[in-house]
């Protein structure tokens, strides 16, 4: 006699997140907005803001506005071409958009709707610098070649070349993820035109120091449930050594591409910690080395506070405690260990691993077992670290081909390839993603340009080619 196995986890007819909870405080007869895009500024918690977009277009099954590898062309301007799926201004209806890039509004234009809402968030610039330092020291040459933060904060131009690949993650980031010259000397006039500029296009920038607040406004100027902007903190670093050797899996390639550390599969290179400790006077230095974003900064940290008042300050304090309430109950249903995260090596399950890079641990969360499958799902799209997070929806957008249709465009491809035709092979791996041997975007090159990772264009019948082996982009 067979006896059919009884599934370890069963569906449950109510979930936490299906509770009267789960839609919060009422926002009227609003309309939720489903046409997004957010600006994803570096080391700002803007990895646990793309975290609720990603749940909130997946559970409504919306399309993203997602990239060829694992950001949008970053550090080059942004470029409509860079969405995977683009067929010309309009002609795909683009829900949501989200990953890293380097703002280009004209080009943004072409993939969203006119309807668009448009938001980012800033941190203070020190904050930032600190983060960045930790996370881009090996990417970055400026902060390479100094001993400590306090050291580069001193005399930032000994350490600094404009020239060189990756610094401009150590002067004005927020500025150049806004598309403008990081670069440029500081003036009232510039800074003011780039107020301006973020302001015409803007809608709401949210404040990295005072996020459940940011959460708030965010939630009623898009009209949303609040669990859509209930959040477990995502990317969050330890400040302890760090031995790359945790990292394991599918990810230890990404993620050695992406920060340029050399990782090699079995081996592990212990690191020394950043020394990130600044004096009052270094703090102000970094303020005027960074003056484009101490200024953008104040000015959205004061516009910030405009907006709470005119929001109610009684108000927000009630609806922050229902925020905080509503996290503790679901960090108490989701996550093991009282919801406090864990460093990568202890999370059991690779495919909720968080990326590392830099100097720094990137810490995790563990589910709690035992979960009904409703809940669990629910639990787990809050945790899904970003790089797994956007394989996912791409497999879901563009599903793999099957393997006889497979077999049929190699033959083709091999075809083209004997002919000198250039063309776009399909990678392996498990995301779909497509792999540039010989890249036809349709544009003619400019001599001596260059593609995103630094490497050189050749020239070869007015199309933009190059046989660089392929980088994943990942900051």
């Amino acid at each position: 006699m067979f006896f059919r196995r009884r599934a370890s986890v069963q569906p449950a007819a109510h979930s936490i997140f299906s509770s009267p909870d789960a839609q919060g405080p009422s926002l009227g007869s609003c309309q939720p907005h489903t046409h997004i895009m957010f600006l994803k500024t570096h080391k700002t918690a803007s990895s646990t803001v793309l975290n609720m977009l990603y749940r909130f277009g997946e559970e409504r099954n919306l399309r993203f506005a997602l990239p060829l590898g694992y950001q949008l062309g970053y550090p080059l301007p942004f470029n409509a071409h860079r969405v995977k799926g683009y067929r010309g201004p309009r002609a795909i209806e683009f829900h949501i958009m989200g990953n890293h890039m380097r703002f280009n509004k004209l080009e943004v234009e072409k993939v969203m709707p006119a309807d668009t809402f448009y938001f980012s968030i800033i941190r203070d610039p020190v904050a930032l610098a600190e983060s960045s330092f930790a996370y881009f020291k090996e990417v970055a040459p400026a902060f390479r070649k100094a001993k400590g933060l306090g050291d580069f904060a001193d005399d930032p131009r000994k350490y600094y070349d404009p020239r060189l690949r990756n610094n401009h993650y150590s002067r004005n980031l927020l500025w150049f993820d806004f598309g403008m010259d990081h670069n440029a000397n500081f003036s009232m006039a510039l800074a003011q035109r780039g107020e301006a500029m973020i302001r015409r296009t803007f809608k709401l920038i949210l404040v990295s120091e005072y996020f459940d607040q940011s959460m708030i406004l965010l939630r009623h100027a898009l009209c949303w449930p609040l669990d859509a902007v209930v959040s477990f903190s995502l990317n969050a670093r330890q400040q302890k050594p760090i031995s790359t050797g945790g990292m394991s899996g599918n990810w230890v390639g990404k993620a050695a591409a992406a920060a340029a550390i050399g990782v090699r599969a079995g081996y592990s290179q212990p690191k020394t910690p950043p020394n990130l400790s600044l004096t009052e006077d270094q703090r102000e230095k970094l303020r005027q080395w960074n003056a484009l974003d101490w200024y953008l900064y104040k000015v959205f940290n004061r516009t910030f506070w405009e907006e709470i008042d005119r929001f109610g300050r009684a108000q927000m304090e009630q609806e922050m405690t229902l925020l905080r309430m509503r996290r503790e109950d679901l960090a108490r249903v989701c996550l093991r260990d009282g919801g406090k995260p864990v460093e990568a090596q202890r999370i059991r399950d690779k495919n909720i691993r968080p990326y590392q890079s830099g100097l720094v641990k990137i810490l995790g969360y563990e589910l709690q077992p035992g979960l009904d499958n409703i809940t669990m799902m629910a639990c787990l799209r809050m945790i899904r670290p970003e790089i797994q997070y956007k394989d996912v929806l791409d497999t879901k957008q563009f599903p793999r081909v099957p393997a006889v249709q497979a077999q049929s465009g190699q033959l083709s491809q091999g075809l083209m390839a004997a002919a000198g035709g250039t063309f776009l092979r399909q990678d392996s791996s498990r995301t779909g993603e497509k792999v540039v041997r010989g890249e036809a975007v349709g544009r003619t090159l400019e001599e001596g340009e260059k593609d995103w990772d630094g490497s050189r264009l050749m020239r070869s019948n007015q199309t933009d080619t190059t046989t660089r082996k392929r980088k994943v982009e990942i900051v």
